[in-house]
């Protein structure tokens, strides 16, 4: 009779795992999550602890909005404060490897007015809108890339 032995215990803790990197912030060890949900989860958890190093506020994670029974609304991955007062709606983006134009090239056109629309949706509870930007944070293998003002709420 076959009996399943207990599993190996493994700690993982590189860069490419989530376990720390090249922007020298400490995140435990972890085993690498096996779905695209998990390594969303885990990437926005690691973009949020950038952010907050360098002096950002989180106001919201996760925000969504639909825009009808048959059609794409958007989401916000996180939505944070600057010191400035600047509210910062914030793409995070990652990509295990570099290939296919990286994470930052992943954001088109078409995600942009996503963003914009959840975005408008989300100033709706303002009186007056407080000045806002559009940042991506792109995750290639170990390497965190933070463009600020990635993009304008304009026309695309």
């Amino acid at each position: 009779m076959f009996k399943w032995g207990s599993p190996k215990k493994r700690e993982i803790n590189s860069p490419a795992a989530g376990g720390g990197g090249s922007d020298g912030i400490e995140t435990p060890a972890r085993r690498r999550p096996r779905n695209t949900k998990a390594l969303g989860d885990q990437a926005e958890l690691r973009a949020l602890r950038y952010l907050q190093a360098r002096g950002l506020t989180l106001v919201e994670r996760n925000y969504r909005v639909a825009a009808g029974p048959h059609a794409r609304g958007g989401e916000i991955d996180l939505i944070m404060r600057d010191r400035d007062g600047t509210l910062v709606f914030v793409e995070v983006r990652g990509r295990r490897a570099g290939s296919h134009g990286g994470a930052a090239a992943s954001v088109t056109s078409a995600k942009q007015q996503r963003l914009v629309y959840a975005a408008q949706h989300y100033l709706l509870r303002f009186n007056q809108a407080p000045p806002c930007r559009f940042d991506v944070i792109a995750l290639d293998e170990d390497k965190i890339e933070w463009l600020s003002a990635a993009f304008d709420a304009g026309p695309q």
